[in-house]
């Protein structure tokens, strides 16, 4: 049976969330912001984030509604409180997703409107593929990453934690990409990232 769910957050990214999830029939106690708010869908504004401790672990599953513009974000650390006070977080894949049964997706995934995944993927926790984003066979993509919208993952390819990949990047077969790295929006990454790269560029450059 499926739990009732709070949305954390109230802008762009959790109204995708939630649109997602109502079509979906989940049902949506309400969401969670620093102050109060009114929510386009009519959702409660049940209080600030630490309202969500009121709530037993058992009984409810968080839907991370922040967005990721750059490595080492908000929305990784949120994950990290909340999962230690155990709560768990709901995986959000749109209808519109192509996805390989052989695909291994961690929890809180969020999987966006013509997102692709093609055969032997690994997806780890918390991370966002983004609307239209494909990711071919093999690859392997760590926790709290961002793949963002219109974004072309080649095969065999691995990118680290907590890395933010711009809107419509390029990623060729086979590279690797390290951990906390920023390539900017419209790159054609062609050679391996170290951890903490920031690139951009056609091809992509280190800066």
């Amino acid at each position: 049976m499926n739990k009732s769910l709070i949305v954390i957050g109230n802008g762009g990214h959790a109204a995708v969330l939630t649109e997602t999830l109502i079509a979906q029939g989940e049902m949506i106690l309400g969401f969670t912001a620093p102050t109060e708010e009114t929510n386009r869908f009519g959702l409660n504004y049940l209080g600030t984030d630490q309202v969500i401790h009121n709530y037993n672990p058992k009984e409810i599953e968080l839907v991370l509604g922040i967005g990721m513009l750059k490595p080492a974000s908000f929305r990784e650390v949120l994950f990290k409180e909340f999962k230690e006070k155990g709560y768990c977080f709901k995986s959000v894949i749109h209808s519109a997703t192509n996805i390989a049964p052989s695909a291994i997706l961690g929890e809180g995934v969020q999987l966006m409107s013509g997102a692709i995944i093609q055969t032997a993927t690994v997806i780890a926790d918390n991370t966002i593929i983004n609307t239209g984003a494909m990711i071919d066979h093999d690859g392997i993509i760590g926790a709290h990453v961002h793949i963002a919208p219109g974004t072309k993952i080649s095969g065999d390819v691995r990118i680290g934690n907590s890395t933010h990949i711009g809107t419509g990047t390029t990623i060729i077969q086979g590279i690797h990409i390290g951990e906390s790295c920023l390539i900017g929006a419209g790159s054609v990454v062609v050679k391996n990232m170290k951890n903490h790269t920031k690139a951009y560029g056609v091809p992509a450059k280190e800066v």
